[in-house]
Order: structure tokens, then sequence, then C-alpha cells
């Protein structure tokens, strides 16, 4: 699998601010903020409920990670999805940034990776209490 997730039950962008709060406990800020919903209307003309993709970074993770590997930034930032379903709730999906650093043949960033999963968990297991 390539992520985890959980849901809320809460109006969806109360939903993307307690999730962007519960990053930032982690030390990840929101470096990228991409409105599916806005976009898939602006582009296509399609409506559909809201859906948010956040891409969270922490900083001094990913210094490291790049020190361990100059490329490795086609890997980052670490996605969060924030979607609205259709019974109301809201689903917040993480990428599991330790499957996706497998691909990395580097020890140090398969270390890497299960610490910045570890923090994601945390993140996700968060929003759910």
């Amino acid at each position: 699998m390539y992520g985890f997730s959980t849901r809320l039950k809460m109006p969806f962008d109360a939903a993307v601010e307690k999730v962007t709060a519960a990053l930032k406990v982690e030390g990840f800020g929101v470096l990228t903020d991409i409105d599916v919903k806005g976009t898939m209307k602006a582009k296509l003309n399609i409506d559909r409920r809201p859906y948010r993709i956040l891409g969270a970074c922490n900083p001094p993770l990913a210094h490291r990670a790049l020190e361990a590997d100059p490329d490795i930034g086609l890997l980052l930032p670490c996605n969060v999805v924030v979607r609205e379903e259709e019974d109301g709730r809201v689903w917040v999906g993480f990428m599991d940034p330790e499957a996706v650093l497998k691909l990395v043949n580097k020890p140090e960033v398969h270390a890497l990776g299960r610490e910045v999963r570890a923090r994601l968990q945390r993140v996700c297991d968060g929003l759910g209490s």
C-alpha cells in the first residue's frame, strides 16, 4: 500500500485547517495547496466535491533527504489529500513516505522514510481523536 488515511466528521474547510495545524505540530509546513475542485471547474467545467492536495514538507528532514540523494526531490514533498465524500464526511489520506522512499537504494533514505512515516502516522492518528 502507498498510503494511509482517516475520516473526519466536520466541514471541509475546517478539516483542511485541522490537518494543516496537525502537520505543523510534527514540523511540517504546507508548501503547495492544489485545489483540484477549482482546477477541474476552471479548466474542464467539471463540478466535483471539494478535493485538495497539500504538499507537506519538514525542512530538516527534506534537507537530510537531499543530502543523501540530490535527485530525491522527484519524490518530495509528502502529499496529503483532503476530500469530501458523498456522505459529507472528509477523507484525509497520507502518502506513505516509507513505501515511496524504498525506490531509493540507500539505507539512510530508508531510515528517513520510516521516520517521516512515523510523524505522518502520528498526524493521522491525532486527527481521529
